[in-house]
């Protein structure tokens, strides 16, 4: 189960989608008659990055995150869709249980492999600026001595207020740009790592994305990552045409290696 080596530089730009256990891919990204506990391995030898969407519903076993690591080449990264207890309620100033139950579970066993953390917000949750902040001093800086980078996906379009990029990057958070039609667009250009959730795939569009809009996405993240070393680029093809997102993502590594 190889893949072509991957080149350094371009693992400074993460491509892939979210999860691997999803039934159309079966014949159309993985081999036929793949055993479906090898799709992990096969997809992490594919693709640079996955972003986990069980993580948002349920809790997992330390043991599994170490089974996730040890399946997955060792450049590989995953990022980790934070609980939903911890997002999806009225105050989110009283997510501090959920917040640390979640930190806790056993993500530590990723080691080097595990990536940005996403907080995914409700799309009904208007930003409450006083409320919001004492979330975000909530969130911890580092587990077992590593950095935590955190991720907010805030989908409601009172986040486009002024008040609202600079309260995130005083906490060191970063937010995530949503291509998207139902949800509003947010680019931080002040943050060294970009993260991108693209959810126009098409069906009738074998690569999900047009080739030219792919264009654009690799030209625009080789460009985020030559403003200095520490630039960074995620990027995850989600939802849309789901069916299409391996497709999308192996054209924008592509691009982009």
């Amino acid at each position: 189960m190889t893949a072509t080596p991957i080149p350094a530089k371009a693992l400074r730009i993460r491509v892939g989608v979210g999860g691997w256990t999803f039934a159309p891919w079966r014949d159309n990204f993985f081999p036929k008659g793949l055993s479906h506990n090898q799709e992990l391995a096969y997809a992490s030898r594919h693709l640079t990055g996955i972003e986990v969407n069980g993580t948002y519903y349920g809790t997992f076993r330390p043991a599994v995150f170490a089974a996730w690591r040890d399946e997955t080449p060792d450049d590989f990264v995953f990022s980790l869709k934070a609980s939903r207890f911890a997002t999806n309620r009225k105050q989110l100033a009283t997510a501090g249980e959920s917040i640390e139950r979640f930190v806790g579970s056993g993500i530590a066993e990723l080691g080097a492999k595990l990536g940005p953390l996403l907080w995914q917000f409700m799309p009904t949750k208007r930003f409450e600026p006083e409320d919001f902040e004492a979330f975000l001093a909530l969130l911890p800086r580092r587990l077992d001595g590593r950095p935590l980078r955190h991720v907010l996906d805030v989908r409601h379009e009172s986040f486009l207020s002024p008040q609202y990029l600079p309260l995130a990057r005083r906490y060191d958070c970063t937010t995530v740009h949503t291509d998207a039609p139902q949800f509003p667009a947010i680019a931080d250009a002040q943050s060294e790592l970009a993260y991108i959730r693209l959810m126009r795939s098409e069906r009738d569009c074998t690569s999900g994305y047009a080739p030219d809009r792919l264009d654009a996405w690799a030209r625009g993240a080789r460009a985020w990552i030559e403003r200095s070393a520490q630039h960074e680029v995620f990027v995850y093809f989600i939802n849309g045409a789901k069916e299409r997102a391996p497709a999308a993502a192996l054209e924008l590594i592509h691009r982009v290696s």
